[in-house]
Parts: structure tokens; C-alpha cells; sequence
């Protein structure tokens, strides 16, 4: 009876609230009409609500009823709006801050080696990495429960927990059969999202990739809230090291936050709109750059492959419209909609909403809308010359090759016969602009040696000796 009485309130309360705010907030007769449509719709919701909660044949959990029905509405949008139960919300949040409470390793399950949880790579500064934990190792247990059958799922979950606490676990270092016991206490793992192309003897990472030329490159994996901050220590190190080039990977970031996006643009433009947006509800925003603190005077170059998305296709459109970068690879994936986390239950819940949609500053459109041809215009292509996509062997054989170089073990012999064809094509623009950058110094040399001009009565033996000399002329020709 108790349950009976709650759900005739409840319909009672949807009556009254649908039907009266409406008489209160419009005036003219076609507003009317719309919101009494609106009360029905509410009404059929809780009829039907009241129904399935009163005569279905088993009793149902309300909390299920209501959560089916709110992702079958956001079902309705599109693919990147969704809805974030209580028990979905922190690995949410860990995806957007990349920060967790955990050990710090890379796992996964060993196919080649009886399904074993098997750490891939410590990540470096961790718990993990200080315990002594290397790449290959197995985890044989887990607060004294054996990993074998084990789902990277149910690892992952055992491994995680709040900063401070501690973890018992064992492990079998590779090539050897000892288990040896550890206790590790967890920290806040922030993980990296600007990488190198390998790490450093003192296991961080290089961003110099090639050090005749002094050219720097950089991968970032994710817009997190402090890759920008992560982003400009990379360059100042490069900066230090004399960089005169650099190339950016974005290759297979699937975006991330927009203020990190408008943070880095910013970066790298002086002056002019970064990006804009525009929405059905929400007032249409602008990004402008400024100059302060801009990193220019070297050449640039921006990899994208068919897996960057959102704030990727932010960063590449910007620095191509404002010719500040050249676009290498393959177009991208084209989403060009942003979505507001909006809090629900106080914070214990949350609605990811598409709530506007983003131009590039030259205007052209960015979103892949639902039946987009090849030939419409969608995400970021590369420029000119610079198009290059790879078929899915070669994409899978990329993909194990970075993976391989991404572990952090110094006696692992790293695969440099590997020919990675898009960075290949991005260190010959990146040269070839260097190359002409140092024409105009080459000629302005080649000037301040060359004689000048000889009185007429000058001796024959002067004129000889005004010439320059032979072993002036290699240091012309190197730098051309």
C-alpha cells in the first residue's frame, strides 16, 4: 500500500508541476499548445513508469527502470552524448584527468604465455617502477589470491584503489621462476599524455629525433587537463637542446578537453581565432590567440591519421588555416561537436551532452554527419604531398611497433629497421623547409666573402689575395 501511495504521488506531482508552469511562463497560444504536448509526453512517461513498477510480473529495481529510460532517450542523439551511472563516473573522471589511485604499470593478458596478467611497462617515478616491478614480469597474485584466470578487468579493479593504501602482491620476473613477495603503496598516478620516441638513460623521454638536425618530435595521446602544461615543458627541454624543427604526433588521439585544445593552438599562432562554437541553447563562443609566450621561427608538422578526433582535428585545422603547420598522413576521423559534462544527482551521476558544434577558422566544416560522402568536406586532410594513408596491415604493424618502443626496458633491443612511412614523410618537409630557411643565410655568406671591388691601379698580387679563401667554401656548400 506504502509503494501504491509513492507512485500516486509521484504522478501527482508530475500533474500538477507540467501543468502549471506553462500558464506562468507563456503568453501566446502556440507556446500553449506546445507545452500541453509536453505534459502529455511527461504523463505517458509516468504512466508507464507506474505500470511496469505496479503489475510487471517480478519485482524491479526503480533505479534500473529510470536509468533504462534515460539512455534510451540520450540513445535518441547522437553517438558521443551518454549517460554516466554512479558506478561509470570515476573511470570517467580518470579517462578526462588521467589520474588515478593505483601502482603504476601497464597490464595485459599474455596469450603467449598460458593467459598470465603480465606487466607490460612500469610507467616511470611510479610505486610500481621504485618496487622493482620491470616489463615482462608476472603477476602471480593479487593480496594473496592467484591472477590465473583472472580478466584484465578484474586486475585492473584490484590494483586501483586510494592513494596511500597498500596492495599485496607477487611477481615472477621475466626469464626467471622465483616468486618474490611485494607490498606496494598506491599513489596518485598521473599518466603522461606527451611522450617521445624513446626514453632516455635516466628513463625519461626523449624528444630530440634527430640530433644533427636538431629535430624535436613529440606524441601526444590525449587532451587531459595538464597536457598543455606537460606540452610546454617538452618544448622548453627541445629549446634547450638547440630544436630548429618540430613534428607533433596526434596520430590515433581521439581528443579530449577543449580548453587544453585552445591552450596549445594557442601556443603556436600569434594572433587570429583559434575556433569557435555554436549551439542551440548556448551563447556562440570564440577562441582568439594572442601572442604572448607563442613558440614560432621553426618549421612545423602536425601527424593525423584516421583515428584523430575532436581536440586533434582542433589543433591540426588551426595551425593548417593559419599556415603555421603542414598536416601529414591521412584525413581525419571528423568529429566537430562539443559536449558539456552536466552533473546529475549532485555529482554522483552525470549527462556527457552535445551541446554545440566547433568551426575552424577558415569556416569549413570538421563534422562526419550520418551518410557523409568521401567527397564531402569532413574532419582535416593533409596538405598537398603530404597524404599518406597506411592499409590496416600496415596500421597493425605500426601499432606493435610503437607499442614495443612505448616499454620501458633497457636491455629490450629496440626495431629500427621498422619504417614508420608517415613520420618519414614529415621529417622530409620539416628538412626541406629547414634546407630553405638556410638558402637566404647561405647567399648573405656567400656575399660577406666575396672580394671587393679593386682599385684599378691595385696590384695584380692584391686582387689574388682579396679572393676568398678555398676553405671557406664547404662551410657555403654544407649549409645549403
Amino acid at each position: 500500500m506504502q509503494k501504491f501511495r509513492l507512485i500516486r504521488s509521484f504522478s501527482l506531482l508530475t500533474l500538477i508541476l507540467f501543468s502549471t508552469v506553462p500558464q506562468l511562463s507563456y503568453a501566446d497560444e502556440k507556446d500553449k499548445e506546445k507545452d500541453e504536448d509536453y505534459y502529455q509526453m511527461m504523463k505517458l512517461f509516468a504512466d508507464t513508469y507506474e505500470q511496469i513498477e505496479r503489475n510487471y510480473v517480478k519485482d524491479i529495481d526503480r533505479r534500473i527502470l529510470v536509468e533504462a529510460a534515460i539512455r534510451g532517450m540520450v540513445e535518441e542523439l547522437d553517438q558521443y552524448s551518454n549517460y554516466i551511472s554512479p558506478k561509470d563516473l570515476s573511470r570517467f573522471n580518470q579517462v578526462v584527468e588521467q589520474e588515478f589511485g593505483g601502482i603504476g604499470i601497464q597490464v595485459h593478458i599474455d596469450e603467449n604465455n598460458g593467459r598470465r596478467l603480465t606487466v607490460m611497462t612500469p610507467l616511470p617515478g611510479t610505486p610500481a617502477y621504485k618496487a622493482g616491478i620491470r616489463a615482462g614480469d608476472v603477476i602471480d597474485s593479487i593480496e594473496g589470491k592467484s591472477t590465473k584466470g583472472f580478466t584484465l578487468s578484474e586486475a585492473i579493479k584490484t590494483l586501483k584503489g586510494r592513494a596511500g593504501e597498500s596492495v599485496s602482491m607477487s611477481v615472477i620476473h621475466k626469464g626467471t621462476e622465483e616468486v618474490i613477495p611485494l607490498t606496494v603503496t598506491r599513489e596518485l598516478i598521473h599518466v603522461a599524455t606527451v611522450l617521445g620516441d624513446t626514453y632516455k638513460s635516466d628513463d625519461s623521454w626523449d624528444y630530440m629525433l634527430d640530433k644533427k638536425e636538431k629535430i624535436g618530435y613529440i606524441r601526444l595521446t590525449h587532451f587531459s587537463r595538464h597536457s598543455a602544461e606537460e606540452l610546454h615543458a617538452a618544448i622548453e627541454d627541445l629549446q634547450k637542446q638547440g630544436m630548429r624543427a618540430l613534428i607533433l604526433d596526434l596520430r590515433f588521439n581521439p581528443g579530449g578537453l577543449l580548453s587544453q585544445a585552445t591552450e596549445i593552438s594557442d601556443m603556436f599562432i600569434k594572433s587570429g581565432k583559434i575556433v569557435s562554437t555554436q549551439g542551440r541553447n548556448s551563447r556562440d563562443r570564440k577562441w582568439e590567440a594572442t601572442a604572448e609566450g607563442t613558440y614560432d621561427g621553426f618549421p612545423m608538422a602536425i601527424l593525423v591519421n584516421r583515428y584523430s578526433a575532436s581536440a586533434s582535428e582542433i589543433v591540426s585545422a588551426c595551425l593548417q588555416d593559419h599556415k603555421r603547420a603542414v598536416i601529414v598522413g591521412e584525413r581525419t576521423w571528423g568529429k566537430g561537436s562539443v559536449q558539456n559534462v552536466i552533473e546529475l544527482e549532485e555529482g554522483d551521476s552525470a549527462l556527457k551532452l552535445t551541446t554545440a558544434s566547433y568551426h575552424r577558422p577558415s569556416g569549413k566544416n570538421i563534422h562526419r554527419f550520418p551518410g557523409a560522402k568521401d567527397t564531402d568536406v569532413w574532419g582535416v586532410t593533409p596538405d598537398d604531398k603530404y597524404r599518406l594513408r597506411l592499409n590496416d596491415e600496415e596500421l597493425e604493424a605500426f601499432g606493435e611497433y610503437r607499442r614495443n618502443r612505448d616499454i620501458l626496458d633497457h636491455n629490450a633491443k629496440l626495431d629500427n629497421e621498422f619504417k614508420d612511412k608517415q613520420l618519414d614523410l614529415a621529417l622530409d618537409y620539416v628538412k626541406s623547409a629547414l634546407n630553405e630557411e638556410a638558402k637566404p643565410a647561405a647567399k648573405e655568406e656567400a656575399k660577406k666573402t666575396e672580394k671587393k671591388p679593386a682599385e684599378k691601379d691595385a696590384k695584380p698580387a692584391k686582387k689574388a689575395a682579396a679572393l676568398p679563401q678555398p676553405a671557406k667554401a664547404p662551410l657555403v656548400i654544407q649549409t645549403t
